[in-house]
């Protein structure tokens, strides 16, 4: 196993993500708890000693299972992170119900790892306001011992990323975001790498390999890969991708079959990163994965003939998003920070924007189309 140091202390770089654990018969909230047991119990035998769960994670039965199956094991063999459920703006004034609950569903004394979930644009003036003290009661339980190192995850802009620093960085010791070859340049993580090296913060990943989209290429893209390592799979390449990258200490990856667990251990027993050629080709490749969505190049002139006053190339980039994913969370949840007079709903087809778009992008069948993807 791979191991990064951080600290004091050395991290298996590939860590276990328990968002994705098995389940019974398709239902998100029953953990198939035999199967989970037989997954953690192979990732510590073979040297994994970072765990990640959450509080929303499984119907809120993530933190329950991953701590009964890790209190089979002595405490100092395995580092646990969870997180303050942020992502829900009711649970802000609820941090130390939060915790003290967090600490017994995991049936731990204190967390090794512990983070403000998910800051983003929904979410980042709540987590800014002093009167929900979130910040200062965690700090509290870390000079109390119960939080060992704190950070943050953001599926969030550079410029909230910036906000949060700004305001909490000097608190800060490492932020996970979502981070693969195709995220490079789909979701600006590139920026977002230099923003958070600047503020001196080793980077955790989440959804290295796009929740599976990227172990399924295309033939055509399996045989650019192939050609220059015809030893490596599509999951290896993804994995090969986030070792080359020096500020990423922790790559978490859900794994929620027996099989995958042991594919994933298998590649993270070396250490083979990218070469400057097999970077290019792999960027590359990536950009022509993306060449079917929108070319939005954010000059904003379609906003000034919007008789509505929508945000159209925020709209377009979150469209983007969640057509290439095939759904997911993310633009849902950015929409939930935007007032619904400005969603995609309220476009009225007059197609006034698209007189003056250069990049002459259907907008107002992307708006239809996007709305109807959401289920509106």
């Amino acid at each position: 196993m791979i191991y990064r140091d951080f600290k004091d202390i050395k991290l298996s770089m590939l860590g276990m993500g328990n968002m994705r654990l098995p389940t019974i018969d398709g239902d998100d909230s029953k953990i198939d708890k035999e199967a989970a047991f037989e997954i953690i119990d192979y990732a510590m035998k073979n040297g994994i000693n970072y765990y990640d769960t959450a509080w929303g994670y499984h119907g809120e039965n993530s933190e329950l299972v991953v701590g009964e199956a890790l209190s089979r094991y002595p405490r100092e063999s395995f580092y646990l992170a969870t997180k303050f459920p942020g992502y829900d703006l009711s649970n802000m004034p609820k941090v130390k119900e939060i915790f003290e609950r967090q600490l017994e569903k995991c049936r731990v004394d204190y967390f090794d790892f512990y983070l403000c979930h998910n800051v983003c644009e929904m979410n980042i003036d709540a987590y800014l306001d002093e009167k929900y003290g979130i910040i200062d009661y965690l700090l509290e339980q870390k000079k109390a011992g119960r939080i060992k190192h704190l950070g943050f995850s953001a599926h969030g802009s550079c410029e909230v990323i910036k906000r949060f620093l700004d305001a909490y960085g000097e608190h800060m010791e490492f932020c996970q975001i979502q981070l693969n070859y195709v995220d490079m340049t789909f979701q600006n993580a590139k920026e977002k790498i230099e923003l958070l090296s600047s503020a001196g913060l080793p980077i955790w990943v989440m959804e290295p390999l796009r929740g599976g989209k990227l172990c399924r290429l295309k033939a055509e893209e399996k045989a650019v890969l192939k050609a220059l390592r015809p030893e490596e799979n599509a999951t290896s390449w993804a994995f090969r991708f986030l070792q080359t990258i020096p500020n990423v200490k922790v790559i978490l990856s859900g794994m929620s079959a027996l099989s995958q667990i042991k594919e994933n251990v298998e590649i993270f027993k070396t250490e083979k990163p990218l070469s400057d050629k097999e970077m290019t080709a792999l960027l590359n490749m990536a950009g022509d994965m993306l060449k079917n969505i929108l070319p939005c190049t954010a000059c904003r002139y379609c906003v000034s003939h919007c008789p509505k006053g929508l945000d159209i190339p925020n709209l377009i980039d979150l469209y983007n998003e969640h057509s290439f994913t095939g759904g997911g969370f993310i633009a849902p949840m950015a929409l939930m920070a935007i007032p619904e007079d400005k969603h995609p709903s309220a476009c009225i087809g007059c197609r006034s924007c698209e007189k003056v778009c250069p990049q002459q992008i259907k907008i107002s069948e992307a708006m239809k189309d996007f709305n109807s993807l959401l289920g509106m």
